[in-house]
């Protein structure tokens, strides 16, 4: 049933028909809704111990998994941030699942081993699920990947290191540089309306009896354990676009159209920002001596409660640059990424179940389509997920998009050329996307230039 008001995108027309794919359900690690968790695996972690034995049938012919792992050819994607995670009721389940992916024959990222249990402790009670196993089986225990997803996703990549991110920049822009200080007119089109909108989320979406606690299997004090958990592991090179996907080892991965375009979009961001600041900055001795600048920049590691994972001081012009693009990429960007493209993978619910209600299987075979029906959300739910995730993914009637400055806060001709060009460049990168997009089954818009608004502001 389709909610009144409610337009199904052309994305969500193309996912339902392969939903329970395996191409579809690896695909959406690279370019879905939360395109950060997967990373190249090198060695099978002991806590999930899958053998060739049990994934030979997936992997290439005369081919061992041993080998394949030394290949860069296996990824894994871990939540155990969920383990732990209290529940807000003992009718609903969350679960903090791993699971392997393989790059097959045909450059897709598909499954090929999923453990689902509470604690990610191996054993008889932890069953290592298997393309092999029976259809239901498998189709559940992806399921149980994309719902704790969903929830990673929601707290973590797009709460934490996009909407909250974003208000530590801008409370320590407001409190360490006056108005006339050229970083804050060129940031201040990038925190736009970020404070009112977190506020509303407070208000509205993770405050106790919120959106995120109706539709979800946890509450209050469950998403603080999430996202207490996720700040210990953040750090200022995670927000670096390069370094994180480095980190990652998904520099060559093929069809990752988010890193691809996010490049694009990192480089025109850092050009920009580096034409600016050489125009006030004459050395990097400018720099140090700014007070005003380190000010900021020690406010924000105090800000971030993890000071000794970001910056305190900034000593040369390369590193203001960087430090600024960190800035303008997250609350733009990243922002856009994560964000905008929610209704289209979201949109279906068992593609991407917000919670489930029943606990997952302990052993193998027992799982039918009715096990399946009864683990998904309810109808109040799904249509709550549904309301909440169309509105997330709206672009405002008034919206500014990235490089549109219209209260030109520069006055100095020669910035006044940097944005120039800078459009030029976000324009440039537009029309790639879109003639890249022409040849692709589902089509990548997220990091357009054209559908990626300049700041935090939904």
């Amino acid at each position: 049933m389709i909610l009144e008001g409610f337009k199904i995108s052309t994305l969500q027309e193309k996912v339902k028909p392969d939903w329970s794919k395996d191409y579809m359900f690896g695909y959406q690690f690279l370019n879905g809704c939360n395109p950060v968790m997967i990373r190249k695996c090198m060695e099978i972690p002991d806590k999930f111990p899958v053998t060739h034995e049990m994934v030979k049938g997936s992997l290439k012919t005369g081919v061992t998994l041993q080998e394949e792992l030394k290949a860069g050819n296996i990824y894994i994607v871990d939540y155990e941030i969920l383990k732990g995670v209290p529940t807000s009721s003992d009718q609903l389940y969350l679960t903090a699942p791993l699971c392997l992916l393989y790059k097959n024959r045909l450059d897709q990222i598909v499954p090929i081993a999923i453990q689902v249990s509470l604690s990610q402790t191996p054993g008889e009670e932890s069953p290592i699920f298997l393309p092999s196993d029976n259809e239901h089986d498998w189709m559940l225990a992806k399921m149980w990947v994309k719902s704790a997803n969903f929830l990673v996703h929601q707290l973590v990549t797009h709460l934490l290191k996009t909407h909250l991110i974003s208000e530590v920049f801008e409370m320590a822009m407001h409190r360490q540089l006056p108005l006339v200080h050229p970083v804050y007119k060129l940031l201040k089109p990038h925190i736009h309306f970020t404070i009112a909108i977190n506020t509303l989320a407070r208000e509205k979406l993770i405050n106790e009896g919120g959106v995120i606690c109706k539709i979800s299997s946890i509450n209050k004090v469950g998403m603080a354990k999430v996202i207490q958990s996720a700040m210990e592991t953040l750090t200022y090179e995670s927000l670096c676009f390069p370094e994180a996907i480095e980190a990652r080892g998904m520099e060559d991965v093929p069809k990752y159209y988010y890193r691809d375009d996010g490049m694009k979009i990192w480089e025109a961001i850092h050009n920009y920002v580096s034409a600016v600041v050489k125009i006030y900055y004459v050395s990097d001795e400018a720099v140090k001596s700014d007070g005003e600048i380190q000010d900021f920049v020690k406010d924000v590691s105090y800000g971030m409660n993890n000071s000794d994972k970001f910056p305190v001081t900034l000593s040369t012009r390369e590193e203001l640059v960087k430090y600024l693009s960190v800035v303008i990429f997250t609350a733009s960007a990243q922002h856009a990424a994560v964000n905008f493209g929610q209704f289209d993978w979201y949109g279906w619910i068992p593609n991407n179940p917000s919670t489930m209600r029943k606990a997952p299987p302990k052993l193998k075979g027992q799982v039918d389509m009715d096990y399946i029906m009864e683990s998904l959300p309810d109808h109040q739910r799904s249509c709550q997920v549904l309301g909440t995730v169309w509105a997330l993914s709206q672009f405002q009637n008034n919206e500014l998009y990235l490089g549109t400055y219209p209260e030109m806060c520069f006055t100095e001709e020669p910035v006044k050329e940097a944005i120039k060009a800078f459009r030029k460049k976000l324009d440039e990168v537009t029309k790639e996307i879109k003639s890249r997009n022409e040849g692709l089954a589902l089509e990548y818009c997220y990091l357009s230039p054209d559908r990626i608004p300049n700041s935090v502001a939904i």
